[in-house]
């Protein structure tokens, strides 16, 4: 009987440099370290930013609480916002409205020479400030009092400030319908304060009317 060839063991060879599959393998392990690095490089390319913690309006002065940091990665050439590796600059002023949330532009923020409005309040018909909210922008009407029955006639109302910023919605007071009236703050031109005043205190209708655009309703 032929008996059968039996078949021999072979050793194993240890892998050399010139095996293609080692060096394959090195290339994927070199390729994600590179990954992870650059990953890691692009998130530290990030900077800290000053946001708007809610509306921020021309006129308010600025407290710890106006502004929040955040960390954010700016396309390139979107730079002169207020960077937040500085302390937040309490006790200035901004110079234009600033949205809750957006980034704070260095050129919104000034100095208390550069403010040009000042707060005043007026008592305005309830009917004509719902919906109003901090940040708004409003036309402001006044309607003179008229002194006797005769001159109602030739009262005639007046736009005396446009899109004005609302700086507070105050209390109500007075029943429901046009006896209803609301106290809001709003931010005036220091050459309009006067006048406005003087017509609050000759007991003078305000009307405030939405302008196009006006925030509306739950802002901070």
């Amino acid at each position: 009987m032929t008996e059968l060839a039996t078949p021999s063991a072979k050793r194993l060879q240890r892998p050399s440099w010139r095996d293609s599959r080692l060096l394959v393998g090195v290339l994927l392990v070199l390729l994600a370290a590179t990954l992870g690095a650059k990953a890691v490089a692009s998130a530290d390319d990030r900077v800290p930013v000053w946001v708007a913690s809610g509306n921020l309006v021309a006129g308010d002065r600025i407290d710890d609480s106006s502004f929040v940091r955040a960390d954010v990665r700016l396309g390139d050439g979107m730079t002169g916002y207020l960077e937040a590796d500085a302390p937040a600059p309490t006790g200035s002023f901004m110079l234009r409205d600033v949205r809750a949330g957006e980034l704070v532009p260095v050129s919104a923020v000034g100095g208390a020479d550069a403010v040009d409005v000042q707060r005043v309040t007026v008592r305005a018909d309830a009917l004509s400030t719902t919906g109003l909210a901090r940040g708004s922008r409003v036309d402001v009407f006044v309607t003179p009092k008229a002194s006797t029955t005769s001159d109602s006639a030739r009262v005639e109302t007046k736009k005396v400030l446009e899109s004005a910023a609302v700086a507070a919605v105050l209390t109500s007071s007075g029943g429901f319908g046009s006896g209803s009236l609301t106290s809001v703050q709003i931010y005036v031109p220091a050459a309009k304060v006067q006048p406005l005043v003087e017509a609050v205190d000759a007991e003078a209708k305000v009307t405030l009317v939405p302008a196009v655009g006006a925030l509306s309703g739950g802002g901070a």
